[in-house]
């Protein structure tokens, strides 16, 4: 009864993390919660074997997980490289590339791969996009032709080390537990400088057919920024009050477009003949740049949810920035209205761009979604303070007095001493990245309270609640069940054949799934069939690292690819014809070249 229950509970969380009905951290706490539950009623059950299910604390011992805990530090690693500023100097560089499209691609990829080997895929995009952004709105070039590189480019990099995606912590835990050995920190190395290589070789050779050449989501002159809805309300004293829509000439000069007139809480279509009357809210399309101009010319109001009182601003110069929801906000799906946007992050909020057609009503009440644009107009420190807010993405390069150069080398002095130490196999990975976390504190590149915000904790929930769920699979046999299918399949063909059929299935399954949840099934897979076909399961293990890393088909299996969806403009079909080719490549190079590194 225990393989059919554990098949029940893995199943239902399997479901819920593809179709995202809950975010995935929730997901696997509740998967995890189920497990517990049933541990404590097993002895009521004559059924169920104590022996083939996980105990209350095998349940909780994902929280301190070595995986976990190492996750949560390189958090803090990072947040002190970005809070000094000490990547921020390659900004320039790429920037003057921008005339030189080719050399930008190779150079932005380059680049994005030595950094995301050591910090986290979502921290590298989120560094370098408002650069790749500037780069293009320099020379002219559109954005569809940088961005997917860069967020591939991150995952390229990512599978070079341990630390450069939590997938591969996950994977190392998973074989440590198991009695197979932890692995070290540039284990992956030889195989993820391969892949670096062939994957940038494929985007600037095919990507030049294959990369949309369009405007994206831009349109503003700093950050190609697409047109924004917004509320205007007219005004005692403006021009427009009385006239006509087509005697008045509004917009024109702006390139605003008027979408609709709400009056008296009812939705009017902008006829020519419309005349309009003083308090009626118009719902405006416009580009970014123009938006003051046309609130200037006809003495147009911003609507009152949409205001700050005066006591929030004072006299502090304000300025435009634009930001990106992240994938798994907080945000995501609920109203302006309902968070109280404007008091919680002293920001006004001028309009939005949604991936979802905004109904004829109140912006207030429109329903936020992942990827959706804000353009928020606020003092300088408060659009900086965003930056590091993981609940967005910042796209305008707000400049962040808030920046401690002067600590620059320091924190790259303590960065580059955990990186030797664990590599060099002097003190383990986790001691290592505890130390520096103190060290960045205790030297003031951070200060306590933002150490603490670092830590994404939905991904700190999400690998303590997915981690007993592979244990779930082990002790209760499912693993072994499903591995004996597998190696049925497979034995004919040789261990080869199941190594390529298992990062088959793991690469499938990463494109719809989170990759950390398809990586802690698979791997109690994985270690199943090396134990059937009595192999080394390290290969299979790797199978499983770079299959779960690699997500290039969808803009939902891996977060970098839906933080450039938006400013790039791209859609669901732009992922599928660029990244299945090189899904496929991936494929054929893991196959042919993890033997040769990891033997069976």
């Amino acid at each position: 009864m225990e393989i059919p229950l554990a098949l029940l509970v893995v199943g239902a969380a399997g479901y819920l993390f593809v179709t995202e009905r809950y975010p995935a951290a929730l997901v696997a706490m509740m998967a995890l919660t189920t497990c517990l539950l049933i541990a404590l009623v097993i002895p009521w059950l004559p059924w169920l074997r104590a022996s083939h299910w996980i105990t209350i604390d095998e349940g909780v011992a994902g929280f301190s997980n070595p995986a976990t805990l190492t996750v949560a530090a390189m958090f803090v690693l990072s947040a002190g490289l970005r809070h000094t500023g000490a990547i921020g100097w390659l900004g320039p560089g790429l920037g003057r590339l921008a005339n030189h499209r080719l050399i930008l691609v190779v150079a932005l990829m380059v680049v994005t791969c030595l950094v995301s080997a050591f910090i986290n895929n979502t921290a590298a995009v989120a560094i370098f996009l408002p650069i790749v952004l500037a780069a293009c709105a320099k020379s002219g070039a559109p954005a569809s032709r940088f961005l997917i590189p860069l967020s591939y480019a991150s995952q390229f990099g990512g599978v070079c080390t341990l630390i450069g995606t939590s997938t591969n912590l996950l994977v190392s835990s998973i074989s440590a537990r198991a009695g197979h050995g932890a692995f070290t920190l540039f284990e992956f190395l030889p195989l993820g400088a391969s892949l670096c290589v062939a994957g940038i070789v494929y985007m600037a050779v095919a990507g030049r057919w294959l990369l949309p050449d369009r405007a994206g989501r831009g349109g503003a002159q700093s950050y190609q920024v697409r047109d924004y809805v917004t509320e205007l309300r007219i005004a005692a004293g403006s021009p427009l009050a009385g006239k006509t829509f087509a005697g008045s000439g509004f917009g024109r000069d702006q390139r605003a477009q008027l979408l609709t007139v709400l009056r008296g809480g009812r939705s009017i279509w902008p006829e020519p003949q419309l005349t309009f009357q003083l308090d009626d809210v118009l719902l405006v399309e416009v580009v970014a740049e123009e938006l003051m101009p046309l609130r200037t010319k006809w003495r147009l109001t911003s609507e009152p949810e949409f205001k700050f009182g005066a006591e929030m601003l004072g006299d502090q110069p304000v300025h435009l920035a634009e930001v990106v929801l992240a994938p798994g906000s907080r945000l995501v799906d609920r109203t302006l209205q309902e968070l109280d946007f404007r008091r919680q992050h002293r920001c006004l909020v001028l309009g939005l761009r949604s991936r979802e057609r905004i109904s004829p009503g109140r912006l207030a009440a429109t329903r936020l979604g992942a990827g959706d644009a804000l353009l928020l107009l606020g003092p300088r420190e408060d659009l900086a303070r965003l930056r590091h807010d993981q609940e967005f993405l910042m796209l305008d390069r707000v400049e962040e007095p808030a920046l401690r150069r002067a600590k620059v080398p320091l924190a790259l002095g303590i960065f580059i001493m955990v990186v030797t130490l664990a590599g060099a196999g002097v003190v383990p990975i986790l001691p290592a990245a505890l130390a520096g976390c103190v060290a960045l504190v205790a030297t003031r590149c951070l200060s306590i309270e933002e150490a603490c915000e670092a830590i994404d904790w939905k991904v700190i929930f999400l690998l303590a609640g997915a981690l007993p769920l592979g244990l779930v699979m082990e002790k209760s046999g499912a693993a072994a069940l499903l591995a004996e299918g597998a190696v049925g399949l497979a034995r004919p063909w040789g261990p080869i054949a199941a190594l390529a059929m298992l990062y088959l299935i793991t690469a499938t399954l990463t494109e719809y799934m989170c990759n950390r949840a398809t990586a802690v099934l698979l791997a109690p897979i994985a270690l199943a069939v090396a134990a059937a076909m009595g192999v080394d399961p390290r290969p299979m293990l790797m199978a499983v690292c770079f299959a779960a890393s690699t997500s290039f088909c969808t803009p939902v299996g891996y977060q970098t690819n839906a933080m450039v969806q938006h400013a790039g403009g791209y859609r669901f079909a732009d992922y599928v014809r660029i990244g299945l080719p090189l899904n496929l490549l991936f494929w054929v190079l893991c196959v042919w070249l993890i033997p040769r590194f990891w033997p069976f």
